[in-house]
Parts: structure tokens; sequence; C-alpha cells
């Protein structure tokens, strides 16, 4: 008698072996932004760490929106290991690694007028935007070197290499940190240190990945018709999709901290404060849904209809498990966390009105990243486009505008309907593909 998937000691373990790695190489991230804050933090005026700020925002926002590129890989690497096709995996890598140059050299040579419209935007005083100006023009030269390794840990996670991905970032930001203090206090290079101390760990952690992907590719199967605009089709077609959907969700998230500032100082730092319990939870739900992504588009490439079903049914039992952990933490210490936090007794009384959203959150968004990553698997991106775009029209925009009497509630009525309904829709898009036996077109 077959033994059902929920009681597959393997596939447990193979979630296990992805998630736990990326698990804890997506905590090294907020970690290294809170040392990078310390450092400038403690320069001799607030100018540098609000000029940071925008270069980083900025930075992080273009490098975000550039985060297509490490999904359609991931699926596609991961589609080619199914097949077991030492070909398809070499010219994903190489094509992928192509693509993320090309973008990197039009950052580039954008480079002014990004910086610019940043700067047109957020209105900082003189001395702020040239702090602005020096940490961007050094940042961006780390482009080629950060958009590449979007590819690599996206190609790496498609073999289901999380370990090395995990190893890699941690070292890097390790490296990151030490340079930090190494060039801002040794050498006294200010902002110009910390921002350089960020490109060359980006070089490192890029050059690290590529070796190991090197090793692990063979080189011979290498054609120019590769680049042939036939040959490069399908995988704009994927990213461009992958683009827009990202988009529309940065338009949603925008849209909260641009509202929020027009309610005032406490109602930004409340959000801020709230974000933190998002973010934190988002690390581990963003973990199984790597998993996912690499076992469902392993399937799809083996042909497995099958095993697509079981793989996304158990990663939903692990994301609904670890929902329910975050949701009961939350409940229990989320008062204590708003206090770790801040020490302002009206910001902590009035955050403490909104954990009732905090609480609810990961039970109706875990659905959403789950199913971002059964779809980033299938390589069905214009399926994920299409949900996002329903979701900000018809979920966040129009709940956030029939409750807009009630303020800052509005802003987390509407995120959590966008995340319900991002997930709600692609679950049945699922459903409808696997009634339809189309899971492998």
């Amino acid at each position: 008698m077959k033994k059902h998937w929920f009681w597959n000691k393997s596939e447990h373990r193979k979630i296990a072996l992805i998630s736990v790695p990326m698990l804890l190489s997506n905590i090294t991230q907020p970690l290294l932004g809170m040392v990078d804050t310390a450092v400038v933090g403690h320069m001799a005026s607030v100018d540098f760490l609000a000029g940071v700020a925008i270069g980083a925002m900025l930075i992080t926002q273009i490098y975000w929106l550039c985060g297509a590129l490490r999904m359609s890989t991931t699926g596609l690497s991961a589609q080619a290991k199914g097949q077991q096709s030492a070909h398809n995996a070499c010219k994903v890598l190489v094509q992928s690694l192509s693509i993320s140059l090309l973008i990197a050299i039009i950052i580039f040579i954008a480079r002014f007028g990004l910086l610019q419209s940043a700067l047109y935007f957020t209105q900082p005083e003189h001395n702020v935007a040239n702090i602005t100006q020096q940490y961007f023009y050094i940042r961006v030269w780390g482009a080629p070197a950060a958009l590449a390794s979007l590819v690599l840990v996206g190609w790496l996670l498609g073999q289901q290499n999380a370990k090395l991905v995990m190893w890699v970032q941690i070292v890097g930001n390790t490296v990151n940190v030490l340079l930090n203090i190494l060039l801002v206090y040794g050498f006294g290079l200010g902002v110009e240190g910390v921002a350089l101390a960020t490109v060359i760990a980006e070089y490192c952690m890029c050059i690290a990945m590529l070796y190991y992907a090197l090793k692990k590719i063979d080189l011979s199967y290498f054609s120019a018709s590769w680049f042939y605009f036939s040959q490069l089709t399908s995988l704009f077609s994927i990213n461009s999709a992958m683009f827009i959907r990202n988009v529309a969700l940065q338009l949603c998230m925008a849209f909260m901290v641009i509202q929020g500032a027009r309610w005032g100082e406490m109602t930004v730092a409340i959000n801020s404060i709230l974000h933190q319990f998002f973010i934190l939870c988002a690390l581990g739900l963003d973990a199984i849904a790597y998993a996912v992504e690499a076992l469902v588009g392993e399937s799809k490439g083996a042909r497995h209809t099958d095993s697509i079903v079981s793989r996304t049914c158990l990663g939903l039992c692990w994301s609904s498990a670890l929902s329910i952990f975050y949701c009961l933490i939350y409940l229990l210490f989320g008062e204590y966390i708003i206090d770790l936090m801040t020490d302002i007794t009206a910001l902590q009384q009035h955050a403490r009105n909104f954990l009732i959203y905090i609480w609810i959150l990961p039970l109706l968004g875990h659905w959403c990243f789950l199913m971002d990553g059964v779809y980033v698997g299938l390589g069905r991106a214009k399926a994920m486009r299409n949900s996002m775009i329903v979701s900000a029209a018809l979920g966040f925009f129009p709940v956030f505008y029939l409750f807009n009497t009630l303020g800052n509630d509005a802003l987390w009525l509407a995120l959590l309907s966008f995340l319900t309904l991002r997930g709600m829709t692609l679950l049945w898009h699922f459903n409808y593909l696997r009634k339809k036996a189309v899971l492998l077109d």
C-alpha cells in the first residue's frame, strides 16, 4: 500500500533541509541592517542617518523590483533538476546571469535619473541630499554583483543547495559588518565606508556562489544560440510578468507608508513597529516557500502531477503550523515585543491597540507566501502577476477606501484583505489547473 504523502518522512526532510537554512540566512539580513544603522547612527549628525536611509531605500527598492530574477531562476532551475538535464541547468544559469548583467548596466547608466527621482519625492535638506548622493553612487557599483547574486541564489535553491546559500550569505554579511567597522572607524571613510563595505561584501558573496555554481555545471553545453531572441523570449516573458507583480505589490506597501505619513508622525511610528512583526513572520514563511519552489519545480520537471499536489499540500501543512506558532507568540508576547522596540509610553499604548491585526496576520497571510512558492516552482508567472493585480485592485484599495474613516485601522484591514485575496486566488487557480489536469502545461 502506498504511503500517504503526510507520513512520508523523506518529503518532510526535504522541506526541512531547504527551509531551515534559508530561515537562518534570512535572519542575518535585518541584523545586518541594524549594524549599518548603528554605525551611521553614531556619526556626528542625524543627517548621516537620514541620507543613508534614503540612499539605502532607493537601492533596496531597485533590487527588490529585480527580485523577479531570483524567482524565475529558481523555478526553471528546479525544473531542470527534475528533468535531470545538465544542459537545461547550464542554460538557465547562463541566460539568467546575462539578463542580470544587462539590467545592472541599465541601472548604472540611469543612476543619475534614479537618484534625482528619489530626491524629488523625499525632498531632503541640502546636506542630507549630498550624503544620499555619496552613498548611492558607491552602492550602485555593486549592482552587477547584487543582481547576479539574485540569479545564483535562485539557481542554487532550484538545485536544492540551500545550505550553501545560507553559509555564503552569513559569511558575506559578517564580512560586511567587519568592513563597516574597519572602513568607518579604522580609515575614517564615513558614509563612503559604509557603502563600500556593502559593495565589497556583495562581490564576495557573488564570487563565492558563482565559483560553486560553475563547478556544478558543464560549460561544454554552452551554445551561442542561447542568446538568440527566440531562445530568450520565454525567460523575458516570465521576468516581465514577475516584475509587474512586484510593482503592484510595492504600490500597496508604498501606499501604507505614504498614507501613514499623512496622518502624522505617531501613525508612522506605530506602523514602523508593527511592520517589524510582519517582517519577522515573513522570514519564516518565505523560508518554507523557498522549499516548496524547489520541490514543486522538481516535480514539474519530472512530469509528476501527483507529486506537485502532494508537495503543495505538505508545504501547506508546514506553513499552517508555522503561522499558528507565530500567532501564539504574538498573542503571548506581542506587548513585550513592542516594549522592547520603544520606551515611549504613548507610542507603546497606541501600538498595542493594533495588535489584533498582528495576531490575525500569520493565519491569513501564510496562504499567499506558500502559493507564491508553488507558482514559482510551476513557472506560472502570469498567474502570479494577475493574482497580485486583482488583489491590489479588488482587495487592498477598495477595502481601504471603504473603511478610511477608521484611520490607520483601514490600512491594516486593507493589508489583511490583500494578503488573503492573494492566497485565495492562487489556491483557486491551482485547484482549477488540478481538476483540468493541466498542471504540467
